[in-house]
């Protein structure tokens, strides 16, 4: 019972390792093929990067073999540029998609704070024009401002104004 409870954890373990076996290779277009199955025959023996311990290709027809001195013009294999010509244009496309939203989000900031300056500009001459100010406060009464708070909220308007409407950078 011990010999058969070994033997099914020493497979359990060795399972794994089958489960590895890959191949790689480079197809004709130049992309980087992942699988579990052997290229097909019209693979290059020479763009197989990776092939699993134990397995073979399927037999291919054997060239005859040339002289020493002659070799195969490297022309006849296909250039790998390492470069997917759809994943570069999908970039291509998510990069102005994302400079056109860029764009807008400036836009929109923009007139935010254009909004913020008119608005600054309009209660600082309502300040400056000595009127009488009042507020709410909390309760819901009117209140009306000293000058201590007119000369704060004058400030910080100002403040406001030196931001706002400064033309953007």
């Amino acid at each position: 019972m011990n010999s058969i409870r070994a033997t099914l954890i020493g497979l359990a373990c060795a399972l794994p390792a089958l489960c590895l076996a890959q191949w790689q290779w480079i197809d004709k277009d130049g992309r980087k093929v992942f699988s579990d199955r052997s290229p097909p025959a019209d693979v290059p023996a020479g763009n197989i990067i990776k092939q699993p311990s134990g397995k073979s290709r399927p037999a291919e027809p054997v060239e005859a073999a040339a002289p020493a001195g002659t070799a195969k013009p490297a022309a006849s294999a296909p250039k790998v540029s390492g470069k997917d010509k759809e994943l570069q244009d999908k970039k291509k496309l998510a990069d102005a998609a994302d400079a056109e939203k860029k764009k807008a989000q400036e836009e929109e900031y923009a007139k935010v704070r254009a909004d913020n300056c008119e608005r600054a500009k309009g209660s600082k001459a309502s300040f400056d024009s000595g009127v009488r100010i009042t507020r709410t406060n909390a309760k819901g009464e009117r209140e009306f401002l000293d000058d201590a708070q007119r000369a704060a909220e004058t400030k910080r308007l100002e403040k406001i104004i030196a931001s706002d409407c400064k033309p953007a950078q």
